[in-house]
């Protein structure tokens, strides 16, 4: 709908620069704004209806320089229209993508129709020139003084992360986190369908997981090839990991997501994203330990001196239990299988 409408008022800018007598009106609260936003924020009068066929093109052309795309469903933009981005988009701003994606569908539901580059860093916790510096290179500017369209923003983001088609995902590694993995109900409200489930253990195979029957890792690569399954997500226990990528990159899958503690070595064109909760979860402990004031041991004996006073060298004493080590098992544990 949204192209639609932009479509339209592209159309009626057109013919309106085709006729003498054509003029423009600026919308009520939305000051002039340059040529690449001009087809968005202005009204041009005239009194003829386009053709289907002339919408039919409007919205294929708007819908392609809308999101600066040049894949196979987009078409190239003139000068003024907004710049191709598919190769040009940094990993870190691809990465903030989601996050501003997160906070602009909050505020759809909450009914927000415009918002500045300032609200919603805050809500994406970033500063706003970095922000203005992401939307750029999606090719939206916003328009100065009242800001960016929510709707507009989540049809960008959401077609540059690709989450306008479907996605087929597959689970390797049904134990309790493939278990919570499965039941996420997150994955298919964003277009991630979970379309097999498979485990190298006899006794689960055929049970049925959030409505997915469980395969046996023997059906592996019929199972890809049959299902159509672009993204796997690897959550078996560590010694298992880089065999089962091995077999999945030796299949065709080049998209990983692997939540098995161990660092997968992988041939060049496979993504793998990795998520370790222990590591998020001791770099949150060293953290903690600062803003608690605790003493840290001091090199040769151990513990740091008191100066008498409950001070200590480093600090404030530390407020917890006295003499208390750190349990080595906490160190570097993976997820459970």
């Amino acid at each position: 709908m949204r192209a639609f409408t932009n479509a339209y008022r592209a159309w009626q800018e057109e013919q309106a620069h085709k006729r003498a007598g054509s003029f423009s009106v600026g919308l009520p609260g939305h000051p002039s704004s340059g040529p690449e936003t001009a087809g968005l924020n202005e009204i041009h009068c005239t009194t003829a209806t386009p053709s289907a066929s002339a919408m039919r093109s409007s919205v294929a052309s708007t819908s392609s320089n809308a999101s600066g795309g040049t894949g196979s469903d987009s078409r190239s933009g003139s000068g003024a229209s907004l710049r191709s981005n598919r190769q040009g988009i940094p990993e870190a701003t691809v990465a903030r993508l989601p996050v501003y994606l997160r906070a602009l569908i909050n505020m759809q539901e909450r009914g927000i129709i415009t918002v500045s580059s300032e609200e919603l860093a805050a809500s994406a916790g970033v500063n706003s020139a970095k922000l203005r510096k992401d939307f750029s290179y999606l090719g939206s500017y916003g328009t100065r003084g009242v800001g960016y369209e929510v709707s507009f923003l989540v049809y960008q983001i959401s077609r540059e992360l690709g989450l306008t088609q479907d996605w087929a995902v597959a689970i390797i590694g049904i134990g309790n986190l493939g278990h919570a993995l499965a039941n996420y109900g997150g994955f298919a409200s964003r277009g991630f369908r979970v379309a097999a489930l498979f485990d190298a253990d006899p006794a689960l195979t055929g049970t049925v997981v959030a409505g997915v029957r469980v395969r046996h890792v023997d059906e592996l690569e019929s199972a890809i090839r049959g299902l159509g399954i672009s993204i796997f997500v690897i959550s078996t226990p560590p010694g298992a990991a880089q065999a089962v990528a091995d077999r999945l990159v030796a299949a065709g899958i080049t998209s990983i997501l692997n939540f098995a503690p161990v660092v997968l070595n992988v041939a060049e064109g496979v993504d793998v994203r990795k998520v370790d909760l222990s590591i998020e979860l001791q770099i949150l402990a060293f953290h903690e330990q600062r803003k608690g004031g605790h003493a840290l041991p001091q090199a040769g004996n151990g513990t740091a001196e008191s100066d008498g006073g409950g001070e200590t060298a480093a600090g404030p004493a530390a407020s917890g239990p006295p003499g208390r080590a750190l349990d080595p098992s906490l160190i570097d544990t993976g997820i459970p299988s």
